[in-house]
């Protein structure tokens, strides 16, 4: 019995940073087969009723609590913080609803669960971040302290703490804003309250969800946690299905691309060519996509076997045409939440107000002191003058011109969402730009275009004798390669006449430039995102700016064509294998669709083959050292 109690303490309880439980490990199965088959004891059964519900909700919120702690140790404390604070804040705010003088006090409440929760969320993933900024701003140096290592060790009387160091609990951020998200509907009576706190426990700490989303909202999944389960043979099917398909993404995608192509180059720029750190930034958006994507796949997969529905998080997001629609397809659960939340508060589309200019303003100008340029100040002094000179003389463009700034906030808190560091505020803010350019450009007629293109092109001509360097010779490619295509694809018409056929086909030619210029564009941007990535926020800043830089210069520098053949040979396998991953990411989505329902009507005998072979055809490409999701680091 002591050699059994010490190996449940030293190995099943115990938490290890060192091995996580992650959905690409073979004791997560374990720890999912042995939770599947008591929550099928506790689930199943003929008759529902409330004890059933909260003997099956209280059970997947204890075995949620003991998952996030096998994930992240004592930071399992904290989930139960801001669960029991989302809880009775929310309870509160509904037993205040039906008095019209009590308005103002469920303001406060819902006030204050937002300002704790993002109180939280900025101690432990922005503290490097804005003491970095303080540290430039007032040339000091400022040192973190982690206050809650402090007063551990101090009442301990140990020193078993590292209060030197503060450490940012695994997808912190997600359930940051899930609560944040319950405690806003409750105040704006979307929801109602959870009045079992079991219930919401389980809503808040879901666990295949938990750590890297979707950010699930209360409306979508509370009145599923009110319902019996069940699972038809076509949804076993489904879900085996998503399991499946989001280890090859993982495995065989992502951590392959990852660790044979792209973490080569990112580590050091320098040492590869510009075609190489060219392709890193193309491989990379499939790498980010297959890992991001391949989680929530499986935790889609997962949830369905217990009879939840998660949200769809991703649409084939390399199909977009623009920068708007693309995020419109990618991680659309955290783009639902900052337009609900954050975007629409601001004005929206209707209007912005002082605060919309106050934060663009403010991420201006930490950005440009952050960045000790004197050309950052000057050109954001000339797009400042210009906003203001807009303003004063275009007040009939007013509306417009704050729906623009309310877009650039949203895509910069949604950068800064991402990383504690002004790369990832960077990314944010070229991604806004990207929308607000392509609102511009849509609103252009046909001749205007034609200007612009040719506009385009002398200033790409230019560029490089102005201001010649690696920058300016990428810039200058760029515009001259986008300014061609546009007066090419505008003076088609001209050479083919103006019949229907020619007309589908300069409209299939046009979609198919679009869709390639936004994934060149989204990949070029994810220089700043990747740079900035899987780093201590100590160093992020400095670190990743030096990275983006190197990169830059490789790729704006000469290009040696002649090596190209030798280096597509030598990394045959990765090129191949992006090539692969793209055509099956553009394929129709209804035959995607085909396949999901012959591989879920299958024979269970059959099924179950396919799944043998996949998963040993899957752990045929499992690294030595197992990548952990990206997104976990959010």
């Amino acid at each position: 019995m002591n050699a059994i109690a010490t190996y449940l303490t030293d190995n099943l309880l115990a938490f290890d940073s060192a091995h996580p439980l992650l959905f690409t490990q073979f004791h997560f199965w374990a720890f999912f087969l042995l939770v599947y088959a008591l929550f099928c004891l506790v689930a199943s059964g003929r008759q529902w009723n409330a004890t059933r519900r909260v003997l099956r909700n209280g059970y997947l919120f204890v075995v949620s609590l003991f998952f996030y702690y096998k994930t992240s140790g004592l930071f399992v404390l904290l989930l139960i913080f801001s669960t029991f604070l989302g809880y009775l804040l929310g309870w509160r705010m509904d037993a205040l609803a039906d008095r019209p003088q009590t308005q103002g006090r469920r303001k406060a409440l819902m006030v204050t669960g937002v300002v704790l929760n993002l109180a939280v969320l900025c101690y432990f993933k922005y503290a490097y971040f804005f003491t970095d900024i303080y540290n430039t701003i007032t040339h000091s140096d400022l040192q973190v302290v982690n206050l809650f290592a402090q007063w551990s060790n101090h009442f301990t009387a140990t020193a078993r703490f590292d209060a030197s160091v503060i450490m940012l609990p695994v997808g912190i951020s997600f359930f940051t804003f899930q609560n944040i998200s319950y405690i806003v509907d409750v105040y704006r009576r979307k929801v109602r309250h959870v009045a079992n706190v079991l219930d919401f426990g389980f809503y808040t700490s879901f666990f295949p969800q938990l750590v890297a989303g979707p950010i699930i909202r209360a409306d979508q999944f509370v009145p599923q946690l009110y319902r019996p389960f069940f699972l038809s043979r076509r949804q076993f099917g489904i879900a085996l299905f998503w399991i499946i398909n989001g280890l090859f993404k993982k495995i065989l995608l992502s951590d392959y691309l990852a660790v044979n192509f792209v973490d080569r180059v990112f580590d050091n720029p320098t040492l590869y060519t510009a075609f190489e750190n060219f392709m890193a930034l193309m491989v990379y958006s499939l790498q980010v996509y297959a890992d991001f994507s391949g989680y929530t796949d499986i935790a889609i997969g997962v949830a369905m076997l217990m009879g939840f529905y998660l949200p769809v998080n991703f649409r084939s997001p390399y199909k977009a045409t623009n920068p708007a629609g693309f995020w419109k397809r990618w991680h659309i659960s955290l783009s639902n939440w900052l337009k609900d939340y954050l975007y629409i508060p601001l004005g929206g589309n209707r209007s912005a107000g002082w605060l919309s200019y106050f934060i663009l303003a403010l991420t201006l100008t930490v950005f440009a002191l952050m960045a000790k340029s004197t050309v950052v100040w000057i050109v954001l002094g000339v797009v400042a003058s210009a906003m203001v000179a807009a303003y004063l003389l275009l007040p009939n463009h007013r509306k417009e011109m704050g729906t623009n700034v309310n877009n650039m906030d949203t895509m910069l808190l949604g950068g800064l969402w991402h990383g504690a560091s002004m790369n990832f505020v960077t990314w944010g803010g070229l991604n806004g730009l990207g929308i607000l350019v392509y609102k511009w450009w849509k609103k252009l007629l046909p001749p205007q275009r034609m200007a612009v293109a040719a506009a385009l092109a002398c200033v790409a001509g230019l560029l490089p004798r102005v201001a010649p360097g690696p920058l300016s010779n990428m810039l200058a490619t760029a515009g001259t390669i986008v300014a061609v295509a546009l007066l090419l694809l505008n003076l088609l018409p001209t050479w083919r006449g103006a019949d229907y056929k020619t007309s589908a086909f300069k409209q299939g030619l046009t979609t198919v430039w679009n869709t390639a210029l936004t994934f060149v564009f989204i990949s070029f941007t994810r220089l700043f995102f990747r740079s900035g990535s899987n780093l201590n926020p100590a160093e992020a800043n400095e670190v990743a700016w030096r990275t983006a830089t190197q990169m830059v210069g490789q790729i704006g520098s000469k290009w040696n064509w002649a090596q190209v053949p030798d280096i597509l040979w030598a990394y045959r396998g990765v090129f191949a294998l992006f090539v692969a991953g793209m055509v099956i990411h553009w394929l129709p989505e209804h035959f995607k669709r085909r396949y999901r329902l012959w591989f879920a009507s299958m024979p269970l005998w059959l099924m179950l083959i396919v799944v043998v072979v996949a998963v040993m055809v899957i752990y045929q490409f499992v690294t030595a050292d197992l990548q952990p999701f990206i997104y976990f680091q959010f």
